[in-house]
């Protein structure tokens, strides 16, 4: 963007949030649309073909004017990282609220998340496939392919790590809300702080190959299809590390909220 490109933004922004001018917030909305195709583009690659990529288009139309509505201009972050977050936050409520994932599957995540949870406690340690496996009585390749039909349980991503299992809406925590405002007072910091610390701590604890695939498709943008051609494994098998990990995290997550309250 030129500078004379990005003066016009801010000027837009400017006027958008001292006037609340609907033509403002309508040219917001054009000039960040681009945003909400690649959030939906990304979101599709591991969706069943029988969703459109156009709906889900549609549903990250209501997050980008929810971010455009609830953004600071003031706060010390890039509108894009912000609204990406809410993007993809407003999809995948839709995507709950039709509930496309059959119960079955549910009922094994939750499994897996429990057994991740029960054998860390246990071993102090991250337990290998092999032990989950052997805790919910099953065999090895038979965890895999669980991992395989669980890999987008209401879109399992780290985004909603922060967002637990509420039923969704715009009031969600996103990433992007983690990032303090400059007004946030020292109560607030402090939450952040120590939920970004049990963050980084079980991000830690993970294995060399996760570790690998959160960075490369949180941090470089990189899809698992590419992410496959760096570590020269299938799109399915990063796919089946992205869920591990995720999953890992959040059974970490939720057995460090109880422990703190």
């Amino acid at each position: 963007m030129s500078e004379t490109e990005r003066a016009a933004v801010d000027h837009l922004w400017t006027e958008y949030k001292a006037s609340q001018s609907a033509m403002a917030r309508d040219t917001l909305i054009v000039h960040y649309s681009p945003l909400v195709k690649f959030v939906a583009g990304r979101v599709s690659a591991g969706l069943p073909q029988t969703i459109e990529q156009a709906d889900l288009v549609s549903y990250g139309i209501f997050g980008l004017i929810d971010a455009i509505d609830k953004f600071d201009p003031g706060r010390n972050i890039r509108f894009e990282t912000y609204a990406i977050a809410r993007i993809k936050g407003a999809i995948i409520d839709e995507l709950r609220s039709v509930d496309w994932v059959p119960r079955s599957v549910r009922a094994k995540a939750r499994a897996v998340e429990r057994a991740f949870a029960k054998l860390e406690g246990a071993l102090l340690r991250t337990p290998t496939d092999i032990e989950v496996a052997a805790e919910m009585g099953i065999t090895e390749p038979e965890l895999q392919t669980i991992y395989t039909q669980i890999s987008f349980v209401g879109i399992v991503a780290l985004d909603e790590i922060l967002t637990g299992s509420g039923s969704g809406g715009g009031d969600a925590t996103t990433l992007g809300d983690t990032i303090p405002a400059r007004q946030d007072g020292p109560s607030s910091a402090f939450e952040i702080a120590e939920l970004k610390q049990i963050l980084s701590k079980a991000i830690n604890r993970l294995g060399d190959r996760e570790k690998i695939v959160l960075s490369l498709y949180y941090y470089e943008g990189l899809t698992l299809a590419e992410i496959g051609d760096v570590l020269g494994v299938t799109e399915s098998r990063v796919c089946q590390i992205h869920t591990k990990a995720v999953l890992q995290l959040r059974s970490r997550l939720d057995l460090a909220e109880r422990e703190l309250t």
